[in-house]
């Protein structure tokens, strides 16, 4: 029988693949509020953007942010997409996560999407500064960023995915989305100065 526990906010049928900091109680919220980030892979690379100002400022991450009123999650995807990186692409729907960070009463409930291919140019904006990465094996599995330099170079001339310069958790579920495999999960942040330290987490693939 499965004795899968569930983090409050997940439901359906999941396989956990990797859970930590078990000792910390899961933060409690009221109120949810909902966002997207969209990943586009094309033949043997990946698209991040880095972000230039407001939350999750300098960090690299996909293309995303609130679902307006009124919107679906994949129509928001595809006009932050849009407004971000100056592309549209044929969105999938790849996971579910639920992100909370201290102090706060709500959680970001995050639908992420991906893309095989896409139309228009990538472009820098005001926010985002597009980025393709390299999709060789040491890049996905985070040992090239392991090893400490940045950008470490593959063979392919592009730089490996840059997890030291991510959101703690997405090293964990980033190689599901590139496979194709749908995943949920949960992330709960502490601020640390102006970093946010990943205290508790839980994610696993869809049954």
């Amino acid at each position: 029988m499965d004795t899968t526990v569930l983090p409050p906010g997940l439901n359906g049928s999941l396989n956990v693949f990797v859970e930590g900091g078990c000792e910390t109680e899961w933060q409690p919220y009221t109120q949810t509020r909902f966002y997207t980030n969209a990943f586009v892979i094309s033949d043997d690379k990946l698209l991040l953007g880095f972000k230039k100002r407001g939350f999750g400022a300098n960090l690299y991450n996909g293309f995303g942010g609130k679902v307006d009123p009124g919107e679906t999650s994949v129509e928001a995807a595809r006009r932050e997409l849009q407004e971000e990186a100056g592309i549209d692409a044929p969105l999938e729907h790849a996971g579910t996560l639920i992100f909370l960070t201290e102090g706060t009463e709500w959680a970001f409930h995050i639908d992420v999407f991906s893309a095989r291919s896409y139309t228009g140019t990538p472009t820098e904006t005001d926010e985002m500064r597009p980025q393709w990465f390299s999709l060789t094996e040491g890049s996905v599995n985070g040992n090239d960023d392991r090893s400490g330099l940045f950008p470490p170079t593959t063979t392919g001339g592009l730089p490996s995915i840059p997890y030291s310069r991510m959101w703690a958790d997405d090293i964990y579920w980033l190689r599901h989305l590139i496979e194709g495999k749908k995943f949920a999960g949960r992330a709960d942040f502490a601020k640390d100065g102006d970093a946010y330290i990943m205290k508790r987490f839980w994610f696993g693939t869809v049954c």
